[in-house]
């Protein structure tokens, strides 16, 4: 079999078929393919298309391509979610305690963050001594006795995506649809759950800023996950404005404790309970949207979601008490308000430039090697719909740089948009995939 024939193969618009693809992928991870070739196999894609047949083959063999997670020892149904981002994603922190909390195996992979915020293994490492650096038998184990852990990805984990992505990075093949739900959903097949809840994000501060788009992408994972045996659901959820209103890695970890104590942000908790209700759903703990969000929501009364929390934390090494003392967190040198310069309603707010607002303040990282600052960032205070008056505060800015919250406070004013008339209330849960039919939410 020769690569050549393969990209004349697609050039002409014609299926791959497994066997084809399997071998593609194995010999340009081992090298024998050499970039040009798959630079050209990506283009050729690019424009042709992959159908559902071949995208699964793509997906399983980039899965395949490294270590393939066993969790077959912990007992009962795994399920993992995926976020695709944004701003003020912090959902991990508070939604995997509540669902393990119900009882269901959390057992996730993350990553660092690479843009205006860290990921989820930098804001955990905002608690004194905690660390994601266990082996495969430790995390096994934790998420037996304890109900849920969190541990870094391995090199090891999809490697051939990694190769590919950066390929497509430096081809402008990266916005295919094939290409992208494949190199997420190779990781989530890897990481060996048994049930994989997907939140795709829409909106100024989404990967995928048109709603269609994001349907689009939504459906070709949900087809993946399914097709390759692992029960998949899909949210397309709105990020046309942060999420809650913490934007920064502590900052993040302390709206999280606080919706975990009851008192998150309306869009926070709703959000958490609709991506945990079907996270229930698939683990076979409910039968009902309803059913679940009531589990949900009994985790957070009853304190449970908070104590599993604090027990995560502290069976990964860090100090458990920063759970039920956040004060003891890092602070900012700096709180500064931002002042509404006029009176009206908040009718827009630039998504990703409140990200971008963040990273000025040092919250995130511009390349691989950047030290973040966990303690700076932005706390929203008005959000779209709210009125606002004119002096009132719109945000406070935490940050230990005067001339960078200067830079910073310029940039948020100018995100907000504030008119006289009222808009629409934003529709947080756009589209739920879960079955044969894909059915509209909350329209």
């Amino acid at each position: 079999m020769r690569m050549y024939d393969l990209i004349q193969k697609k050039k002409y618009g014609d299926e791959l078929t497994r066997h084809e693809i399997n071998f593609m992928i194995k010999d340009f991870t081992l090298g024998s393919i050499p970039d040009y070739q798959m630079s050209a196999m990506m283009m050729a894609i690019y424009f042709r298309g992959m159908n559902e047949a071949e995208t699964l083959f793509l997906t399983e063999a980039m899965a395949k391509s490294g270590d393939m997670l066993d969790l077959s020892a912990i007992k009962g149904v795994k399920v993992d979610k995926h976020s695709t981002g944004g701003v003020g994603d912090k959902t991990s922190l508070a939604l995997a305690p509540m669902v393990a909390a119900c009882g269901i195996k959390v057992a996730k992979m993350s990553g660092r963050g690479l843009g205006h915020t860290g990921g989820t293994i930098d804001k955990l490492e905002s608690f004194p001594g905690f660390s994601t650096e266990i082996t495969v038998d430790e995390f096994i184990d934790h998420v037996n006795h304890v109900g849920m852990a969190i541990m870094g990805q391995t090199n090891e984990l999809a490697p051939a995506d990694k190769k590919l992505y950066a390929l497509r990075d430096v081809t402008a093949t990266v916005d295919q649809m094939s290409l992208i739900a494949s190199s997420i959903m190779s990781k989530k097949l890897a990481a060996g759950a048994d049930a994989i809840v997907l939140d795709v994000k829409t909106g100024s501060g989404a990967f995928m800023k048109a709603e269609n788009d994001a349907v689009a992408l939504a459906e070709e994972m949900f087809r993946i996950g399914n097709n390759a045996g692992r029960k998949t659901i899909a949210l397309v959820t709105d990020m046309d404005q942060p999420l809650g209103n913490a934007v920064g890695n502590v900052l993040e970890v302390k709206e999280a404790i606080e919706t975990l104590r009851g008192n998150g942000p309306k869009d926070f908790v709703d959000l958490c309970v609709a991506i945990g209700a079907q996270m229930i759903i698939a683990g076979g703990l409910a039968a009902t949207e309803e059913k679940a969000a009531e589990k949900i929501r009994m985790s957070i009364t009853d304190g449970s979601a908070l104590k599993m929390l604090a027990d995560f934390i502290a069976a990964q090494g860090g100090d458990a008490d920063y759970v039920y003392h956040p004060e003891k967190l890092p602070v900012a040198d700096i709180i500064e308000p931002v002042l509404s310069p006029v009176s009206g309603y908040v009718n827009k707010i630039v998504c990703d430039e409140v990200g971008l607002c963040s990273l000025i303040l040092g919250g995130g990282r511009v390349t691989k090697d950047s030290v973040i600052d966990l303690s700076v960032g932005i706390v929203l205070k008005k959000k779209v719909c709210d009125r606002v008056k004119v002096g009132e505060i719109l945000a406070y800015i935490h940050g230990n740089d005067s001339e960078k919250i200067k830079e910073a406070k310029e940039r948020l004013l100018n995100a907000y948009t504030i008119s006289r008339k009222k808009v629409r209330t934003p529709v947080l849960i756009k589209k739920i995939i879960s079955g044969d039919d894909i059915n509209d939410v909350h329209r």
